[in-house]
């Protein structure tokens, strides 16, 4: 029997919420499980990653129950990949006072997809700052890890880190958990997709050296389990450590 898990806010203060929207088990015989997050600061919001096709009626049904779908401003594509762009028809509809930012590389293929008319602000390499409400957002990029145009999204209001496919974990037959727990048996749910589609250690290690400096409470990525107080500085300090991934692990020496 399927089980729905209700959306969760992960961080939190009096006007500004982090919220995980949810998952329907019925979801893991679809294809690999994706994670959505509304951030909601006073009356405005805005979606991270909203996903493909088959995801959208459980994530328009959670955001209508937090929040009318016109007050969402913002939507938030980390990078290109069908399972997190795959709904841009739908949500221009369901959300028509939505600007959509994503790199600048990928504007010219999102009408691949269908006719748009939705707002689109190409975001450009070296990043941006997002307003919404009376919080701020930062876009920091993370190129080649794995897209060539890639960001990553902090929340100054939480210190809630989305990491995109970043910290990307996929489980075993049906298993399935929200939070990491134990973080070495977690390891080997990531490992593989960190060897193989990151690009490399020094895009990797450049991406790190832009969040010194920020205090980062939790790391939220769209794959996976989320990494919250000591688990989210043990996952940052185990990307540390990553040597031969990408390039140097598919052609070595």
């Amino acid at each position: 029997m399927r089980k729905l898990h209700k959306p969760i806010a992960i961080a939190e203060n009096e006007n500004h919420r982090f919220i995980w929207l949810g998952l329907d088990e019925a979801d893991l015989e679809k294809g690999i499980l994706t994670n959505q997050y509304l951030v909601v600061d006073n009356d405005e919001a805005m979606l991270i990653d909203p996903g493909g096709y088959f995801v959208f009626e459980r994530l328009y049904k959670a955001v209508s129950e937090i929040i009318d779908p016109s007050r969402v401003r913002a939507i938030f594509y980390s990078h290109q990949d069908p399972d997190v762009v795959g709904s841009i028809n739908l949500l221009e509809g369901f959300f028509p006072n939505a600007r959509i930012y994503v790199s600048e590389l990928w504007i010219r293929f999102l009408p691949h997809l269908g006719t748009l008319s939705a707002d689109i602000s190409g975001i450009p390499d070296e990043g941006v700052d997002i307003e919404l409400g009376g919080s701020r957002l930062r876009a920091i990029p993370a190129h080649f890890l794995h897209s060539p145009g890639n960001f990553t999204l902090y929340d100054e209001a939480t210190g809630v880190l989305f990491s995109g496919d970043i910290g990307a974990a996929v489980y075993p037959g049906n298993e399935w958990y929200l939070f990491v727990e134990d973080f070495q048996r977690h390891i080997k749910y990531m490992e593989g997709f960190h060897k193989r589609y990151l690009c490399c250690r020094k895009a990797l290690q450049q991406w790190l050296k832009s969040l010194e400096g920020l205090d980062i409470n939790v790391v939220a990525p769209q794959h996976g389990a989320i990494f919250v107080g000591d688990k989210a500085a043990m996952f940052l300090e185990w990307l540390r450590s990553l040597d031969r991934i990408g390039v140097d692990y598919l052609y070595p020496g």
